[in-house]
């Protein structure tokens, strides 16, 4: 049995950006659960259908390892499919809004005073796209879950260490792992790169219920118990040792 969740302090918030304010779900680690803090922070980028139950229990689990994670809401601005389109340009044109969000996010944690100012990212799906071209924007590590790879992959030359998963059955996917392994060993990225051959896409994400999640699995989306718990094994090992250090100054 995992660890049931949430065991920290969760709440919807609001973070400050550029043209006002966006939704958030914070969670924040409790002492006698993760240890003292001040702790390191995770900005959570949620999947194409947003802040589902799944991105908050996915935010609860890395308050619980012992990191203040947040979750911004990209669909804030209202009207879905209006946001869907302007969040998917952003991820593929590499810039936009949907960046300028993720960066007020990672201010926002860097700046409170139970975080270390060291901050990681992960993603998925859509969000893992978002995680990767963001490697190179402040974060302190990457953690990228079957996200579409950056058509210029100079994004990745400054890269934080990266450590990201694949399923070798996603056929939006086909051959991604071995592509990004290769293009930061190239740059000498330091990287964790997978691909779980029995997996297929959005394996370590449990769906929403609806007609979403029926054509999801139609075309291939699916649960993956195993693979899912093995990437957060090595997800949270890596994002321990490559976040770790004392509290930086914010002066």
């Amino acid at each position: 049995m995992g660890v049931p969740y949430p065991l920290g302090v969760v709440v919807e918030t609001r973070i400050e950006v550029e043209d006002g304010s966006i939704g958030g779900y914070l969670a924040v680690p409790q002492p006698e659960v993760s240890g003292p803090g001040p702790w390191p922070g995770v900005v959570v980028v949620h999947d194409v259908f947003g802040i589902t139950r799944d991105t908050r229990l996915i935010t609860d689990r890395f308050a619980t390892a012992g990191f203040v994670a947040l979750a911004p809401d990209l669909y804030s601005r209202g009207g879905l499919v209006r946001c869907v389109r302007s969040v998917f340009r952003a991820m593929l044109a590499g810039e936009g809004r949907a960046f300028a969000d993720l960066d007020a996010t990672r201010r926002t944690l860097a700046a409170r005073a139970d975080c270390t100012s060291h901050v990681g990212i992960v993603g998925f799906c859509l969000g893992g796209g978002f995680a990767l071209v963001a490697a190179n924007s402040g974060f302190g590590a990457s953690a990228p879950y079957y996200g579409q790879l950056p058509a210029d992959m100079s994004v990745l030359d400054d890269a934080c260490p990266v450590v990201a998963s694949f399923g070798g059955k996603d056929p939006t996917l086909k051959g991604a792992a071995a592509t990004l392994e290769a293009e930061l060993t190239a740059r000498g990225v330091t990287h964790d790169v997978k691909e779980y051959p029995q997996a297929k896409h959005s394996f370590a994400n449990q769906l929403p219920l609806g007609p979403f999640n029926l054509a999801a699995r139609i075309t291939g989306f699916a649960y993956d118990h195993e693979a899912s718990e093995d990437s957060w094994r090595r997800v949270l090992a890596f994002f321990h040792e490559h976040l770790a250090g004392p509290q930086a100054s914010q002066g």
